[in-house]
This record gives C-alpha cells, structure tokens and sequence, in this order.
C-alpha cells in the first residue's frame, strides 16, 4: 500500500531492495546478455563496453528523495519509493562512434518495451552555454515474447534503465561527475568547462569522420583494379599507386581471403616495405605474389614439416615474395637467419632441378 510517510516507505523499500537483491542481480545479467547477443549479431560494429550495476538502496533513497518527495507529498499523493525508480538495475553500453547511438536504440526498441527515452544529447544541445553530461537514456522491460520465456519469467515486471554513450561521452561524464558545486560555479570557470566540453564534442565528430574517410578509401581500393593496370593515365603519374596500407589489404586480400589482416600490423608491414623501397607500388606487390607465391608456399611447408611448432604467417610468405621478386632492394626484408635458410633452401631446389 502506497502512503504518505516516507519513513514508512523508506523501511518499505529496504525491505523490498534485501528481498529481491538476488533478482535484481540476476536480471541484470540476463538484461545485459540479450543486449550483448542482439549487438552482436548485428552489423552496428565495434561496442566496448557492455556492463551492468544494481544501485545501492540509499543512493536509490537519495534519488528519490531529491527528485520526487517533495513534489508528491506537496500534492497529498501515496507513494511507493520503488515505483518511481527507474534505474535500480542500470545497464552501460558504449560504442566507439557518436552515431552508433541510435542505431543501438533502434535494434533496443525493436526487442525490449518501451517505457521512456530521454536524450540526454539532444537536451545539452539545444541549451545555450550550458555543459555535461551526453547519452542516450532508455527506460525497458522485456517484451511479452522475452518474459513468455521460462528463463525469463522471473524478471518480466523488472524495469531497467539502458545508458548508451559514445566513448567520448562516456570520458566525459567521468570527468563531468568531478566537478563540483555545479550550479554555482564562477562564470570564468563556466567558460573554460564549456571550452572542454566543446573539444570533447569536436572529438566525437573527428574520429567519426576519420572513420568515414579510411572506410572511403578502403572502398576506393576494391573498386580499382587489382594490379593497377586499368588505373586512369593522370593516376599512373601520381603517386596513388605508392603501396599504403589500404591498396596492401586489396591485394593481399585477393591471395589470403581466410585471413583477417589487422589494421596495426598492417601499418607497420607496409612502412617496413616502404623503408626499404619508398616508391614500391601496389603492382609490384601483385607481381610480386603471382610470380612468386607458389614458391614461398612450397618453402612453408617443408619450414613446418621439418619443425612444426614454428610459424610461417602471411606476413612471412609475403616477406620471402619480396625478397625473390627484388633480392638487392629487399635483402633486409628477411632477418639475416631467414634469409641464409631460404637461400640454402633455393639452392637445393636449383641443384635438384638440374
């Protein structure tokens, strides 16, 4: 029964907080596991943190205390301390990018009930001077067709609050939850927070469209030609035939279309190349591998035969590619002890084919 004492209802709710603290815990992670599935599976991209937290009672107390108390007993209206918390169980998702956000509420708003959004962005935005925190806010419960399940039965009256932030945001409200004595703070300190709220924000949108611009170029690369044969005549005079890291990826992704190149490993690949050849082309690469893979491969796998807790990476035939294709201009492509194995290798392999 609702009432109008709060110290009934302060002892009401620490009786119903202790009561059902396993399952909130137990929701919480079962909340926090759908999410992870659904993202997952998905095509939102890279998410770096999916976690969940049960509020402590007298923070929840606090909250209520501070945002409803007195507006309710003003009015003469009962109340229950739980029915106005909507973020005893709270889940934090945080994406790389600002514009993931409402891709992951759209995919949340397609499996969860709906009880209330707050954009929490959008509010900071649109006021003139202001500062703090940024995120997505959305109040769920599971749907029918999620608490219809038997796992799931236990948790179908739970309400849970979903915070989704970028990770820039997420940096943000940490830093934005250290700073005191907010609403009186002096003007000048007032600006220089607002200066680095802005430069929080201008990363956001920086690193987005950094993103943007690497995944146009990696775009640009698979649609030109593999050994740059059909490139356009005022191409073929610039320097956009120059091995990079994106045009390296095309054409090694042609040859290794199992293996998942990563982006720093990369980078460094090429730059070894580069150092030693700062005008190598991306169709000196494909020649490189055409005329001389079948080779590397052969040297592979008798290299593993004769010792197999060894390793011989992609990375690794392409270096033994290089060094056939140009033996002066890559010499240094192989370590010193790789090279004299590969070069006793080749010369029994001349000797046999005599």
């Amino acid at each position: 029964m609702s009432s109008l004492s709060f110290e009934l209802e302060r002892r009401n709710f620490i009786k119903y907080y202790d009561t059902n603290r396993q399952v909130f815990e137990e929701g919480k992670n079962a909340c926090t596991s759908i999410i992870a599935s659904l993202i997952k599976q998905s095509d939102i991209g890279e998410v770096t943190t999916i976690e969940g937290r049960i509020k402590d009672k007298y923070e929840c107390i606090k909250k209520f205390h501070r945002k409803y108390q007195g507006t309710l007993e003003a009015a003469e209206q009962p109340y229950r301390i739980k029915d106005y918390l909507s973020d005893l169980i709270g889940i934090r998702v945080v994406c790389l990018y600002v514009d993931q956000i409402p891709v992951v509420s759209d995919l949340l708003q397609q499996h969860f009930r709906i009880i209330d959004v707050t954009d929490k962005i959008a509010a900071v935005e649109s006021t003139e001077g202001s500062f703090g925190y940024k995120g997505l806010h959305m109040d769920l419960a599971l749907s029918e067709e999620l608490a219809a399940l038997p796992k799931y039965q236990p948790y179908a009256e739970l309400r849970f609050e979903v915070q989704i932030r970028s990770l820039i945001q997420d940096a943000w409200s940490v830093l934005d939850h250290k700073i005191k004595y907010k609403k009186s703070i002096p003007n000048d300190l007032r600006r220089r927070i607002n200066v680095l709220s802005a430069l929080f924000e201008l990363a956001d949108r920086e690193f987005k469209e950094i993103r943007n611009a690497t995944d146009e170029l990696m775009l640009q690369e698979n649609v030109a030609s593999i050994s740059g044969e059909d490139d356009l005549p005022s191409e073929k005079a610039s320097n956009g035939k120059v091995i990079n890291a994106f045009n390296f990826l095309r054409v090694a992704g042609h040859f290794y279309r199992d293996f998942e190149f990563e982006d720093y490993k990369v980078d460094g690949f090429v730059q070894d190349i580069l150092k030693l050849n700062q005008s190598f082309e991306k169709g000196a690469l494909h020649r490189s591998l055409v005329e001389n893979l079948k080779r590397a491969r052969e040297y592979r796998s008798e290299f593993l035969a004769a010792d197999p807790e060894n390793s011989f990476s992609p990375y690794t035939e392409i270096r033994h590619c290089l060094y056939l294709y140009d033996r002066i201009g890559f010499q240094r492509i192989l370590s010193r002890g790789a090279r004299e194995r590969f070069e006793a290798w080749l010369e029994g392999r001349e000797s046999s084919d005599v």
